[in-house]
Formats: C-alpha cells, sequence, structure tokens
C-alpha cells in the first residue's frame, strides 16, 4: 500500500530538508548548531556538542550532553520505554528555579549498538520548555508530544506525531 502522506511529501528549498529523505532505521549525526533550551526563566542548556537522530518522517530529536545542563536541572525519575531502534529510554523531570516538568526529558544510558552516542545525552521535549533554539531560532515542537522533534525553518514535512499519522 502507497503512503498517502509521503506523496504529499513537501519539496525542500535551498538549505531545507525534507524528513520524507531520513533514513529509517534512524541514523545519529552530529550537529555544529548552537542549541539553547530555557526553563524557568532560566537557561538550563547551551551546548555545540549536540548529536541528532534523523528518522523518516520525523523532525530531528536533539541529544544534548548530559554534562552540559545546569547542575540540579535533570533529576532520574522511576520507569523506562522501549524504542525498537535505540533500546531502553530513562527519563528525568526537569527542574529549574520553582518550574518543574514531570518526566520533561529522556536518556538511553545503555543504547543497542549504532547509539552509543546518546548514553552521555539527553534529548528534551520543546514544547515542555519556555523555550529551544537552534542557532538562535526559536523551534516549533512537534506536533503529539511523543517524538519530541524539533521543528525548524530548515526542516520540511509533513510530519508524523499529530492526531491521525499514527498509521503512516
Amino acid at each position: 500500500m502507497r503512503n498517502p502522506m509521503k506523496n504529499k511529501r513537501v519539496t525542500p528549498g535551498p538549505g531545507q530538508e525534507s524528513v520524507w529523505d531520513y533514513p529509517r532505521p534512524p541514523r545519529v549525526e552530529a550537529s555544529p548548531a548552537t542549541i539553547e533550551v530555557r526553563f524557568g526563566g532560566q537557561v538550563i542548556v547551551r551546548t555545540t556538542r549536540a548529536v541528532r537522530v534523523l528518522e523518516t518522517s520525523h523532525p530531528p530529536v536533539y541529544y544534548l550532553p548530559l554534562d552540559d545542563f545546569a547542575p540540579g536541572v535533570l533529576v532520574p525519575v522511576e520507569g523506562t520505554t522501549h524504542c525498537e531502534f535505540k533500546g531502553a529510554a530513562s527519563y528525568f523531570d526537569v527542574i529549574a528555579g520553582r518550574a518543574r516538568n514531570a518526566r520533561g526529558a529522556w536518556t538511553y544510558p545503555t543504547p543497542v549498538p549504532g547509539y552509543g552516542e546518546l548514553s552521555t545525552r539527553a534529548a528534551i521535549y520543546p514544547s515542555q520548555m519556555d523555550s529551544c533554539t537552534v542557532d538562535g531560532e526559536t523551534v516549533q515542537a512537534q506536533e503529539g508530544d511523543f517524538y519530541g522533534g524539533w521543528i525548524t525553518r530548515s526542516i520540511v514535512g509533513p510530519f508524523k506525531g499529530g492526531a491521525g499519522t499514527w498509521g503512516w
């Protein structure tokens, strides 16, 4: 059966990427961008050492070095989920000042082979933060919050994650 959404693929313009050109299984690649996340009215992480996970139909998910987060911001919590590609994910509550976001970040402490770079990094749900930026551009969160993708002007879809997209 043909994928009806892929037929509606947005053609990328100069300097853009289509999420329909990303691989499956996903690929991890280094990002030279400056990433900044604000929560609770403060910068909780600023880094140039992020990696992106790129997967067909999904905006990139940025994984940020654990060492680059402000002290005390990431608090490990119980419970895991499983990704068919990356393995078991562990979660953090994100805390800054009086603000607390339950399970707002995750990591793969012992990922499957091919995803080792994720073991020392955490991803953040951008919709649950005050703001997330890539090279100064404010990120739009991927609809649905299941995947945690970061949408910028350089990424075109359509994107999986919103209502009615689970069966793509």
